[in-house]
């Protein structure tokens, strides 16, 4: 199941075992950052009941509560959600991660970190932040 925009839906239109869940921008309403999580939650259920990988992308400004609570929320909770779920998945070797992309990363390189973030034997419960604006800053 991939849910992503279509530039990188296309890149990754041949996996056909895996759960790719790219999150859309919400508002500040509990109702959208609920249905957000919710659809998450539905396209990953299948997948970890039948032992495939999973990886979602959030924003990394979103992460970082730069563009509004709303995304904060749901970044932070796929980002929870992933975690949890590949210490599940950690005995069986499937990969569950979190892909952080900047604004600026083409859709190519999204793909292909896509596909190495759900190789087996690589990863998983991380972390990976591509083209972030966070790089060399200190955070508060």
């Amino acid at each position: 199941m991939i849910r992503t925009d279509d530039a990188i839906a296309t890149l990754l239109s041949h996996l056909t075992d895996a759960v790719v869940f790219q999150a859309d921008d919400v508002d500040d309403d509990w109702v959208h950052i609920a249905a957000e999580l919710n659809e998450a939650f539905v396209a990953t259920r299948p997948a970890a009941i039948d032992g495939r990988p999973v990886v979602y992308i959030v924003s990394s400004d979103a992460l970082l509560g730069r563009t509004g609570a709303g995304n904060a929320m749901v970044a932070t909770g796929l980002l929870s959600a992933a975690r949890t779920l590949a210490v599940e998945m950690a005995k069986s070797g499937v990969p569950v991660n979190v892909l952080g992309v900047g604004d600026d990363a083409p859709p190519s390189i999204v793909a292909a970190w896509v596909e190495r973030l759900l190789e087996p034997g690589g990863p998983t419960g991380e972390l990976v932040q591509l083209r972030g604006a966070q790089i060399g800053k200190a955070l508060p």
